[in-house]
């Protein structure tokens, strides 16, 4: 009797290939119960491609999103890539920007030009007898402020540096041809 042979799986080598060994298939969403009323317009290939003004509108809606949402930036840049028929990985991946380890300097950052431009008090401080909340509200027109400029701003200037830097590209490629 002969014996059958058990293979285990071979495991990928490099991280990138655990990364898209890890990635879902496009039928495994297409499946999903949540995504099944969209999937025909989700799964546009045009939305996955790395096409140059796909790849820009990604960059714009995912640097928007970073600055101008603190929490479910992923969601709400794929939704708008759907929109505006932009890359969805590229723009869910530029929202990494703000992440919980860059947030803290990112909202310093803002409040130190937002209340550059409203010419805002220094803060209250917690010291002075005043509450938290009142604490807070000091801090927090400035850093609106100053998030909405960077994520109108960011968005816009993310959106041009991938268009010059894709002709560039495409430039040197012809000049070298």
């Amino acid at each position: 009797m002969k014996k059958k042979a058990r293979h285990k799986p071979r495991k990928p080598a490099g991280w990138l290939e655990r990364l898209k060994a890890s990635v879902p298939t496009r039928e495994a969403l297409a499946a999903h119960p949540w995504l099944r009323p969209v999937a025909h317009r989700v799964l546009d290939p045009q939305l996955w491609r790395l096409q140059h003004e796909a790849v820009a509108r990604g960059v714009a809606i995912g640097i928007f999103w970073a600055f101008a949402l603190p929490f479910a930036q992923i969601v709400a840049a794929a939704a708008h890539s759907v929109w505006w028929r932009a890359n969805i990985p590229v723009a869910a991946g530029i929202t990494f920007i703000t992440n919980p380890f860059t947030v803290g300097f990112w909202l310093w950052l803002a409040y130190q030009v937002g209340s550059l431009l409203l010419d805002a008090p220094p803060p209250v401080h917690i010291s002075e007898g005043v509450g938290v909340v009142a604490w807070l509200a000091s801090f927090g027109g400035p850093a609106i402020l100053g998030m909405g400029l960077f994520a109108v701003l960011g968005s816009t200037a993310g959106y041009l540096l991938v268009k010059l830097a894709w002709r560039l590209r495409v430039w040197f490629k012809r000049r070298h041809r």
